[in-house]
């Protein structure tokens, strides 16, 4: 993956995102307090990154953000998964510069579709 993506997307649980929505600004999931950064991926990682971390829920809100949108020396390309990069961002996540907001529900024995949401 290379680190021209024009947009990253935030997957969050509803309770996550209610939390975002309350406050002004985003800490992050479990995962990411631990990791000590806010996870994103690309459009082409997203559906890995939901098959593998959010298999819990039938429902998931997704945000897109153009990296442009974060201070360059917060939003960051590390290798993670598969030796991948992916966008990570070392600070709070203010949803408001988010320039889609959408809930998906997964179809019933069916992955989340990612179709109407990706761009790049």
């Amino acid at each position: 993956m290379e680190q021209s993506a024009t947009t990253v997307y935030k997957i969050l649980r509803p309770s996550e995102w209610e939390e975002a929505r309350a406050n002004s600004a985003y800490l992050g999931s479990a995962d990411d307090i631990r990791d000590g950064f806010i996870h994103f991926s690309t459009a082409k990682q997203m559906p890995g990154t939901a098959s593998k971390y959010f298999t819990d829920t039938d429902e998931i809100y997704v945000l897109a953000f153009k990296p442009s949108v974060f201070p360059t020396e917060e939003m960051k390309w590390e290798k993670s998964r598969g030796d991948q990069l992916f966008p990570h961002l070392h600070g709070p996540l203010d949803v408001a510069l988010a320039h889609i907001e959408k809930k998906l529900v997964r179809p019933t024995d069916k992955d989340f579709d990612f179709s109407d949401i990706i761009g790049d």
